[in-house]
């Protein structure tokens, strides 16, 4: 049976009166989906891929990021849908919530569908995914071109290996060779505010000091 709240799971694991992410709910979204990548220094250092898929956003955590080589396969482990809202969070969950840790909004803008099957018509995107195969092509501020994303395991648990993907860069006009292909996340800015995750975390504890 589907689940008819997919942001359940998302719901539960944060509290509202202490984090500042957005509570948001599914539905909504203009007819050009949307794609966002966000830095997240929880844990441990990783990159959070997500596309709107209906009303909201699929997401995947990438630990080495999304690459502009065709020759990198990026492991892609999903996560809980989150809110079309979250394309917009960037600042810090507090420590012992859900994800404690920095978030920036690396990249973000719209991306295009692509998937066809075998007598080349077109397949709606969430079945794509469903059946574990999908291709879109991505117009970000910093990532462009066709990318797949391809189920390699279908696990349920931990104790099985969970469920996996590979984030892969088409070989088209967009491609970088190796050496420029991935962000530093340290380094890294975000497309929103021009900041560093060292300085969206200063900024926040100063202003933690100020109340």
């Amino acid at each position: 049976m589907t689940d008819k709240d997919p942001l359940r799971t998302y719901h539960g694991k944060r509290d509202f009166g202490r984090t500042r992410e957005p509570r948001g709910r599914s539905g909504g979204g203009d007819d050009r989906p949307r794609f966002v990548v966000q830095i997240h220094d929880a844990s441990t250092m990783h990159f959070d891929f997500r596309l709107q898929v209906g009303g909201v956003l699929k997401s995947w955590s990438v630990p080495k990021g999304p690459s502009t080589d065709p020759g990198d396969k990026r492991l892609a482990v999903p996560t809980e849908d989150h809110p079309l809202e979250y394309e917009e969070f960037e600042g810090v969950i507090p420590e012992g919530q859900y994800g404690g840790g920095t978030v920036i909004v690396w990249d973000h803008g719209t991306y295009r569908p692509l998937s066809h099957d075998r007598r080349g018509r077109p397949v709606p995107f969430d079945e794509a995914l469903a059946r574990g195969h999908a291709t879109f092509r991505l117009d970000g501020s910093k990532l462009r071109g066709e990318y797949a994303l391809t189920r390699f395991r279908g696990g349920t648990s931990d104790s099985d290996g969970g469920e996996a993907w590979l984030l892969v860069k088409t070989r088209d006009d967009a491609a970088r060779k190796a050496g420029r292909s991935t962000p530093d996340p340290r380094r890294a800015r975000s497309v929103r505010t021009g900041r560093t995750l060292h300085q969206v975390a200063a900024e926040a504890q100063e202003a933690a000091g100020e109340r």
